[in-house]
């Protein structure tokens, strides 16, 4: 076991007078660096080599003074001999190591003085040889006391990862696959950071154990660790007792880790040296909350091109945890730290909670939410010796241990490496624990065990993996899958979680652990004692989930179901970019609910200046299913505006294959050929056109007398090749429109002027571009048309407030804005302007036209890049927001938050006024 650091200083002291007058080199440092080794009672013939031969720069022969590999090298010199020269020499046996066994640090001595250098830190540190007691922390990596802080961008993360991606390829090439392989390779990860992070006695003890054991052909590998398994499963006093002492001086580890027996893996000389390579890595560098996803992704060759992607980061589970529960218990913990009953009371608390993510994955939000757990629980001890009660027992108070969590994982593979991964933790925090008080505390064998479940959350009970009475908080980041995406298992897995709630097919996929959370937090059982009802009502729970379920219908679908069972929404982070830095993976658009039972006395928001910012808080009165703070109001899909205002239709709709629209150069081909065919050629747009300036035609039949279209061979043509396209359709409203071939598949195209919308624009854009289009031009499916659109409807549906509505309720296209009638537009809550503002906002919206106008080479996609956009534009769209803003009775608003939730307000305002009665097509949704 290794010692504590009590122990290591008092050897320190007792090292550096003992060796005060040393000064001879050749006959004096052997023994000094014995000695030294034995300050952290650390055999050095069992780690290092004196005298270790190597070949120098110029291929010339040369001896480390004392060598551990891939640690330590030492260059010792006698006393008052120049230490940078020294390390120079140091450096020159560089070229002649193996990459794996280049040190990670290096020591330069007189005797009199000290100096280490931290290679990978770049880090240099001398002192005399009097102040080694007090510089000791420095050598925390020769005892296996982690002094590095694990970091989630260490790049060891990813390399430790790809390391053990080409372990996997080539055990699985010799047909070591399946469950063994995962469970193998656990083995391997546990036992990787074990020897750097004093789990096993000493660094490299695993490394060595193969290096010294097996042949460089690795033939007999498999066996010896195969051996090793069965000795890191047997306790202590049941091992035999001829057992060798290498393998004897392993830990009893227990935790059924290596329990189950596994075939025999075959290796060869490159398996092996690949094995090594891994150990060359320095492990305690490693963070389980990262690496538990980066070594998942080692399953699949594929996702490991693009290994930056398999990570949540560390910020985004912190923006989950500590509302949900982290702040709230720091924020108790200042209120009773002063009272030392209440104090203890609140470590029993916090060992008594429990937690459960139902789609754990590798145990990412697990793994910090069990570490932020421990270091509020280390916090607490310190307070409790600096408040002058160390006669207590420290290591009997430290209670939190991993089987207060539980989680549900549908792969097997993930569902062990979370269970690694909170044990790696543990013994991360553990050794926290031990260098703040100064003894070593390590939880050997493992006795306590997360509970990972391996099946699927939405066929399981929930209750047979911890029942909901038990439960405190229910957290993770459960599957991203719209329902286009949506395998008929899952949509399947969806329609029984939502049996009987209407449009629930709408839904994506992680709409379901909303409604089983639901249903599990409102489980009621017999209490044993009062016989009355008890159970999860007082769960608290918080998922991230893909925007979408509080956009566009699905909010209208889901919120309503959750309300009636009692939920009510304590705090959310409005949407925000998922990943933005990951390599090879587009960004997610993605906000964070919490949620429970009942409501709370504080309500929170966090806002988001643009997806890619930090989040600010606000204080809400109450959060509704749009995440603003604003009535429960949620909007229907409708067929007809709720104001007198033009209604707005959708674009027609070719349904032609192609046939009827035609390119610029198309267009040119059939008017040489068949010039009387001119006038049925009209101009097309969808949003792509409108956006960007693109050229494109159609052919626009309607009208066209049958007997003018027989004298048209070539446009006869392309309606023949429509006809056979609708008649082989799979769908019948398809076939049946074969019958009218000349004509689009659906014709809305207004008979004057109209307001073009498109239904389809970047996120990026401040404002989404509307205009004016003559009734010559088709306006296609890709857009909407307002026809007999005044200014006034053009500046309203150009302003920032209206910009801010869409933004809220419409729905995506991944993260594009996707405009509806039914819910965007119908459900608006427009202005009721005097006479001199709605002449104001017509001034001002003529003003933004004009703007326009004056970039006649820029489209539109142009004109409202938020790079490139025009001040003049700028200025004219402020303008704009200031008339329609008046209009509305308000001189400013403070966020877009704060817009969003005006409009809900006036929303509720204003349908409370309009008769109670729905009419087919008219309905509308409402939540109080």
């Amino acid at each position: 076991m290794p010692l504590s650091w009590n122990e290591i200083r008092s050897r320190a002291l007792a090292f550096s007078r003992e060796w005060a007058e040393a000064a001879s080199e050749n006959a004096q440092a052997k023994p000094f660096w014995i000695d030294f080794f034995d300050v952290f009672g650390i055999s050095s013939k069992r780690v290092a080599a004196f005298e270790e031969p190597v070949r120098k720069l110029g291929d010339r022969q040369g001896f480390i003074d004392l060598f551990w590999k891939g640690v330590l090298l030492v260059e010792h010199k006698s006393r008052g001999k120049d230490l940078d020269k020294a390390y120079t020499q140091a450096l020159d046996y560089f070229p002649g190591l193996k990459e794996r066994d280049l040190p990670k640090y290096v020591i330069v001595s007189d005797f009199a003085r000290i100096r280490l250098y931290d290679l990978e830190a770049g880090t240099r540190e001398e002192f005399e040889l009097k102040q080694f007691p007090k510089r000791i922390h420095l050598f925390g990596f020769i005892a296996g006391y982690q002094h590095k802080p694990a970091k989630p961008e260490d790049p060891v993360n990813a390399k430790a990862a790809e390391h053990l991606g080409r372990l996997h390829d080539q055990l699985k090439a010799c047909g070591y696959e399946g469950h063994a392989l995962e469970v193998f390779l656990v083995r391997v990860l546990f036992c990787l950071f074990a020897e750097d992070t004093a789990i096993f006695d000493r660094r490299r003890q695993f490394q060595d154990y193969i290096e010294g054991r097996t042949a460089e052909d690795g033939a007999d590998l498999g066996m010896h660790l195969a051996q090793l398994w069965q000795v890191l499963d047997t306790s202590l006093d049941k091992r035999h007792k001829t057992l060798d002492e290498e393998l004897a001086a392993f830990p009893y580890v227990n935790g059924q880790l290596f329990s189950e027996a596994l075939p025999i893996a075959a290796f060869d000389r490159a398996m092996r040296e690949t094995l090594l390579d891994c150990c060359a890595l320095d492990w305690s560098r490693i963070s389980p909350a990262v690496f538990g996803s980066l070594f998942q992704s080692i399953m699949d060759a594929k996702a490991r091109r693009a290994i930056g992607a398999h990570y949540t980061s560390e910020n985004h589970i912190l923006r989950l945890i500590r509302p949900l529960f982290l702040d709230g218990l720091w924020a108790e913990f200042h209120k009773v730290k002063g009272n030392k009953n209440r104090l203890f009371e609140f470590l029993k608390k916090l060992a008594a909670l429990r937690f459960l993510d139902p789609a754990c994955g590798c145990g990412n939000f697990l793994v910090i939410a069990y570490r932020e757990l421990r270091l509020l629980e280390l916090e607490v001890l310190r307070h409790v010796r600096d408040s002058g009660q160390m006669h207590l027992d420290i290591f009997q108070l430290v209670n939190i241990n991993v089987d207060q969590f539980h989680g549900i994982e549908i792969e097997e593979w993930p569902a062990r490496i979370a269970e690694v991964a909170l044990w790696l933790t543990d013994h991360q925090m553990n050794m926290r624990v031990s260098e703040e008080f100064g003894a070593y505390y390590v939880r050997l064998p493992l006795t306590h065990a997360p509970h990972i479940v391996h099946g699927n959350a939405l066929a399981l009970d929930w209750n047979d993996v911890v029942q909901a009475e038990r439960l405190d908080y229910l957290l993770g980041n459960p599957p991203f899958i719209g329902k286009q995406h949506q395998t008929e298992q899952q949509k399947s897995e969806l329609t029984a979680v939502f049996q009987g709630t209407k449009g629930a097919g709408l839904l994506d996929y992680v709409a379901c652990w909303y409604r089983k959370a639901a249903e599990y937090m409102g489980c009621v059982y017999p209490s044993p004692v009062s016989g009355g009802g008890v159970g999860g009502e007082g769960i608290r729970a918080a998922f991230v989930s893909t925007s979408s379920i509080t956009q566009g219908e699905q909010a209208g679908v889901l919120w309503p179901d959750l309300f009636a069972r009692g939920v009510k929404i304590h705090f959310a982070h409005r949407t925000f970019q998922w990943n933005s830095e990951a390599r090879g993976r587009a960004a997610v658009h993605c906000v964070i609910i919490g949620f429970g039972l009942g409501d709370v006395a504080e309500k929170w928001l966090f806002d988001y200046g643009t997806p890619q910012s930090e989040p600010h808080a606000v204080k809400a009165s109450n959060i509704n299913p749009y995440l603003v703070d604003a009535p429960d109001v949620v909007l229907g899909s409708i067929s007809k505006p709720m104001w007198a205002v033009p209604p707005m239709l959708y674009g027609s709709k070719p349904a032609d294959g192609g046939h009827l629209l035609l390119s610029e150069e198309d267009r040119c081909e059939l008017l040489d050929s068949e010039p009387s065919a001119a006038p049925w050629v009209r101009p097309f747009m969808n949003a792509d056109e409108f956006l960007y300036g693109l050229p494109r035609y159609c052919l626009w039949l309607v009208d066209c007398p049958p007997d003018v279209l027989r004298k048209l061979p070539h446009v006869l043509a392309r309606v023949e090749r429509v006809r056979a396209m609708r008649a082989a359709s799979s769908k019948a409203p398809t076939r049946e429109k074969a019958q009218f071939p000349a004509v689009f598949g659906e014709l809305r195209q207004p008979i004057d002027d109209y307001l073009l919308v498109p239904a389809h624009t970047s996120e990026n854009r401040h404002y989404i571009p509307l205009g004016y289009m003559p009734s010559e031009v088709i306006c296609g499916n890709a857009n909407f048309a307002i026809p007999h659109a005044t200014l006034f409807h053009f500046g309203v549906l150009q302003s920032a407030l209206h910009m801010a509505w869409v933004r809220a309720v419409c729905g995506r296209l991944e993260s594009r804005y996707r405009y509806s009638a039914g819910i965007v537009y119908n459900n608006f809550p427009w202005p009721e302007p005097t006479d001199k503002q709605r002449a104001a906002i017509e001034a001002a919206a003529q003003a933004v036209l004009e703007a326009r106008a004056q970039f006649p080479g820029a489209t539109l996609a142009d004109l409202y890049d938020p790079l490139a956009m025009p001040p003049a534009l700028l200025k004219a769209h402020q303008a704009l927001d200031r008339a329609v803003d008046a209009a509305y009775g308000k001189k400013s608003f403070a966020s877009e938050a704060e817009r969003v939730a005006f409009l809900f307000q006036r929303y509720q305002s204003l349908t409370s006024l309009l008769p109670k009665v729905s009419t087919k097509g008219r309905g509308r949704k409402k939540v109080t």
